[in-house]
């Protein structure tokens, strides 16, 4: 079975866990999502580049989901979490998935 990049997974987590919330008006079940999507790219990332790449991409998800709150303010809630997401899933390619 091929393997799901982790940038797509952490990519999909913050744009899947806004477009859940959003479309259920159930703030939690988006935050599921998030969280499911977030553990599954942190499993990835510990495994394919080590505990410190790790825990730093962990801590960029975690910062774009709480930075794109602010910023939706000035780019409006989509353009907002496309922004966080394309950053995350930069960043997750650039450490992790172009190695593989």
């Amino acid at each position: 079975m091929a393997r799901i990049p982790s940038s797509l997974v952490a990519a999909s987590g913050l744009v899947g866990g806004f477009a859940i919330a959003r479309a259920t008006r159930k703030r939690e079940l988006g935050g599921v999502a998030l969280a499911a999507a977030g553990a599954v790219a942190a499993t990835q990332w510990k495994r394919s580049a080590g505990t410190g790449t790790a825990v730093a991409l962990t801590g960029l998800y975690v910062a774009a989901f709480a930075g794109s709150h602010p910023l939706a303010k000035k780019l409006g809630a989509w353009p907002s979490v496309a922004t966080v997401s394309a950053g995350v899933a930069l960043a997750s390619w650039a450490a992790v998935d172009r190695r593989a």
